[in-house]
């Protein structure tokens, strides 16, 4: 048979009590670990306007301040188009639809920094280095 208890029994209330004390200090230890409300995300970068066909470079990240476009049907293949003096880019599309190597170097030398992206439609926000010259490629 189960066991009765005496509810005027103080030692079994103050037993009662603490556990029940414990609980809730577990409870509100553990909210208190949970996030309280979805972080914000930063809006996504609104891409530039490049149509197909086009390497489109920007002066500034995130695809602002002055553009420059190339088409396709004007660049020389597999030759080394450096930006007109002055300027140099830091944000990129490659609708080109062929592979392009961006260069840190005015005159696409390998000893600066460079990086090729593929041409089915890269957009890059940053480019890690002063784009100043590229190449495209065949396929």
């Amino acid at each position: 048979m189960g066991s009765y208890t005496d509810p005027n029994d103080s030692t079994e209330l103050i037993a009662m009590r603490r556990t029940h004390a414990f609980l809730a200090a577990a409870a509100l230890a553990g909210a208190a670990l949970l996030p309280s409300a979805p972080q914000a995300h930063a809006a996504p970068v609104p891409l530039g306007t490049c149509a197909s066909g086009q390497l489109c470079l920007w002066a500034k990240p995130e695809f602002k301040g002055a553009r420059q476009v190339h088409e396709l049907s004007t660049l020389d293949v597999n030759s080394c188009t450096p930006l007109p003096p002055g300027t140099s880019a830091q944000a990129l599309a490659n609708r080109t639809g062929r592979p392009v190597t961006t260069y840190q170097s005015a005159e696409c030398a390998e000893t600066g920094e460079f990086q090729t992206y593929p041409g089915d439609g890269v957009w890059l926000p940053q480019s890690p280095y002063q784009v100043r010259a590229f190449k495209v490629w065949e396929h």
